[in-house]
């Protein structure tokens, strides 16, 4: 059994990207049914919470007794505070990243921008689509992308090579947006490392989604202007969002902070 863990333990960042491809594909399929519409929506929702529930298991209650080590990362959700706090950070990395993108393509080829522009059917479609993207989605792919392949592993200058030979792999499944999947897999990984709970990673991914779709609704309402490149895929904010994401950072890490030190103080 030993030399079977052995031998399986350098594979698991492998094993986990196939079995979240798997996943991610699967629970696809519907949405690619145009013929089904909301019901195709509601399919996936469903597929996708079965992938949760069935990696919750694997990760809960196999993978600590294949390598021990797993059980040093915590599966236990954080304080509410927390979770909003990182929510209210999430925007302004959001830009961040979208920014550095933007600058490390324009190294390589010019970058054709163009207004962004939507429609109410458009809308429409992204807002049914951000429940998948917001709520269900980052859950599964952080399970799979950062828990299930790093935490095997004891040593942190090991977990931070599978950190990148997964954001890598994250990337690859975006295609188009590969530099930017990728720069968003590694800060989710680290941070996963870092604080040694998934549910962070978790937050700070749906709260990227979560600021992609309301950049959606924001230029839909006409309250500014976004650029857009479609390859790959960067949307650059205006300057009234970059200020706003400053200060939302600020809130979220003053939430954090000062409820955390109130906490000491009382224990």
């Amino acid at each position: 059994m030993n030399k079977l863990v052995s031998l399986l333990k350098p594979l698991m960042p492998i094993l986990a990207a196939a079995y979240g491809t798997a996943l991610i594909y699967v629970t696809a399929l519907p949405i690619d049914s145009n013929s089904l519409g909301f019901s195709g929506e509601l399919l996936s929702w469903l597929l996708t919470l079965a992938g949760i529930g069935l990696t919750l298991f694997l990760v809960h209650r196999v993978e600590p007794r294949l390598f021990p080590t797993a059980s040093e990362f915590q599966i236990k959700a954080p304080k509410s505070f927390v979770i909003v706090g990182l929510l209210l950070m999430t925007p302004l990395w959001f830009v961040a990243k979208e920014y550095i993108v933007y600058g490390l393509t324009q190294l390589v080829y010019p970058v054709q921008l163009e207004q962004l522009t939507y429609s109410t059917s458009e809308l429409r479609e992204d807002l049914m689509s951000s429940v998948h993207a917001v709520l269900l989605a980052p859950v599964l792919e952080e399970l799979c992308f950062r828990q299930m392949a790093i935490s095997p592993f004891r040593r942190r200058g090991a977990q931070i090579v599978v950190c990148v030979v997964m954001a890598v792999l994250f990337g690859m499944l975006h295609v188009r947006n590969f530099m930017g999947a990728f720069i968003d897999a590694l800060f989710y990984g680290l941070v996963f490392i870092w604080s040694r709970n998934i549910w962070n990673s978790v937050a700070l991914h749906a709260g990227c989604n979560l600021t992609a779709t309301l950049l959606a609704v924001y230029c839909w309402l006409g309250l500014g202007e976004l650029q857009i490149a479609k390859t790959p895929v960067i949307i650059l904010p205006d300057a009234k969002v970059i200020i706003a994401s400053a200060v939302l950072f600020a809130l979220g890490f003053m939430l954090i902070k000062t409820t955390r030190g109130s906490k000491e103080m009382i224990e």
